[in-house]
Parts: C-alpha cells; structure tokens; sequence
C-alpha cells in the first residue's frame, strides 16, 4: 500500500496518528512544511475533513489521511462540537478551551460527554473513504494528568477505571482513544478492499 500524508499541522495529533498507523503497518509521511493549513470552513467534522484530505491529496499527489474531532457534552446541547478546538475563540489555547468548558459546566450535574473523530482518506485520483470512532465518558471536575493534550485533563473515558485521557501512557490511549477506533476502523475497511488505495 502506498503511503499515506497526514493532512495535521498539530504535532500532538501527528504523534499520535503516526503511532497507530504505523503499528498498522501503514508508512506515513508528515505533513510538508510548505503546504499551506486548510480553513475549516464546514459545519460537520466529514466536511473538515474531507476538505483538508482533498486538499493535501491535491497538493502532494500522495493518499491524504486528515481528521476532525469534536467533543459533544449532553448538558450544552452536543457543544463544543465541531468548534470544540476554537471554543474560547479563534486562536485559543488548549486551557482556554477547558476552562471554558468547566465554567459552562460548572452547575451541571449531568457530565456526559463523548470524542468522536472522523477520518477521511482521498487519494489523487479521487477515491474517498469516511469512517470515524466515538469515545463514550464524563466530564471531570477539575483538569487532571499531565499527558495528552485539548481537553484530555478533563475527560474520563468510561473503561479508563476513573482516570483522564491526560493520566494514560500514550500506549493506553492509542489503545482505546476515538482517534485510535476510527484509525483501527479505517485499517479494518482498507484489509477489505486492499486495491482502492494501492
């Protein structure tokens, strides 16, 4: 198979897409310094994606693998959503964001929330492949851990015993994390049809 370009501009998300894809026997090259980002201008994780794997596919002739991810709280109506990574504003920081969060959440009793990402794969030729993982759990009190990054600190996966996504190893969170299901899902659906992108 050939290798895949990941469309990220975030080292975080590049890490951890890289480790997975690559236990999954996939080569993956980093996004080119010279590529220009891709505005997120959809109101759906699908659209963002498919935009900026359309757009790196266009650009680098190489299978384009880009994601979206939205945290959806039930207590704010499914918000942050697909604006959970600019939700303290356009150019926030990863604390921003959760303190946002927490002080919206601050009177809820109801903490549930879920991850869900979405990954599209396009190839130079036009193929397309959409598959996405969820990731079911609460959100905490306060921040806690010092590993991961976004709002890891303050959600707890239901099979986590408690803990944050921030206090798993990197190997425990690829192994169970919404980026790490639509990644295994996008693997499983490429083992079926191992032609569309060879």
């Amino acid at each position: 198979m050939r290798p895949f370009v990941l469309a990220t501009a975030n080292p975080h998300k590049t890490e951890e897409m890289a480790a997975v894809l690559s236990a999954l026997g996939i080569d993956v090259i980093a996004r080119p310094a010279h590529v220009d980002e891709v505005d997120e201008t959809e109101n759906t994780l699908e659209g963002n994606a498919l935009l900026k794997a359309r757009a790196l596919a266009t650009v680098t002739r190489h299978v384009a693998v880009a994601d979206d991810t939205g945290l959806f709280v039930d207590a704010l109506g499914g918000r942050p959503g697909v604006f959970s990574a600019r939700y303290a504003g356009e150019s926030a920081t990863y604390a921003q964001n959760v303190d946002r969060l927490l002080a919206e959440m601050a009177t809820h009793q109801d903490r549930r929330a879920h991850f869900r990402t979405v990954i599209a794969l396009v190839s130079p030729e036009g193929d397309e492949l959409v598959v996405e993982g969820v990731l079911y759990g609460e959100i905490t009190r306060e921040p806690r851990g010092a590993n991961g990054f976004g709002y890891d600190p303050v959600f707890a996966p239901d099979d986590a015993s408690g803990r944050t996504l921030a206090e798993l190893s990197a190997s425990e969170k690829n192994d169970l994390s919404h980026r790490a299901r639509a990644l295994r899902t996008l693997a499983e659906t490429l083992a079926e049809e191992p032609r569309r992108f060879q």
